[in-house]
């Protein structure tokens, strides 16, 4: 994988993707289908480019994947999670290796804990009700762009010469 520009480059459509889902999460409190789509899409093209094997590569990301959208989909259920977040994790497990998609589950848990205390104390010293909505896209975001950091910064530095 080392200087494939092809994988940099869908490393950084996947950040760009990660933003556009933090964004909208922020304005409407929706992360679209369409982007989460777009993102579990990439993942095949992404598996091709960095030489990905069918056996076991492909078949732990997608075995990580499912087994995350089932959890993730139960906690939908007990209404515990958005199912926009809950579609974009499992297509983030697509894209990476099992024990960094746990990374950025610990990661987005503790950037999501302290989102979720800075935004009900916002939401209710504006309006004294304890009902806020929180962004967690945010969360989910911000974990994966720390998580693609190391890839994002190795492309930079292969397309300057850095």
């Amino acid at each position: 994988m080392q200087g494939n520009i092809i994988v940099y480059g869908l490393v950084g459509a996947l950040a760009i993707a990660l933003l556009i889902a933090a964004f909208t999460d922020i304005r409407r409190r929706q992360i679209d289908n369409w982007l989460n789509a777009a993102i579990a899409l990439g993942a095949p093209v992404y598996w091709w480019a960095a030489d990905l094997s069918l056996w076991p590569d492909v078949a732990m990301q997608l075995g990580v994947a499912l087994a995350a959208f089932l959890v993730l989909a139960g906690l939908f259920a007990l209404k515990m999670m958005g199912g926009g977040d809950v579609k974009l994790l499992a297509a983030l497990a697509l894209w990476l290796a099992p024990l960094t998609f746990l990374k950025l589950l610990l990661m987005m848990s503790i950037i999501g804990g302290l989102l979720t205390i800075v935004m009900a104390a916002w939401h209710f010293t504006r309006t004294r009700r304890r009902d806020a909505k929180i962004p967690y896209g945010v969360a989910i975001a911000a974990a994966g762009l720390i998580t693609l950091a190391p890839t994002l910064e190795a492309g930079w530095r292969s397309v300057t010469g850095a």
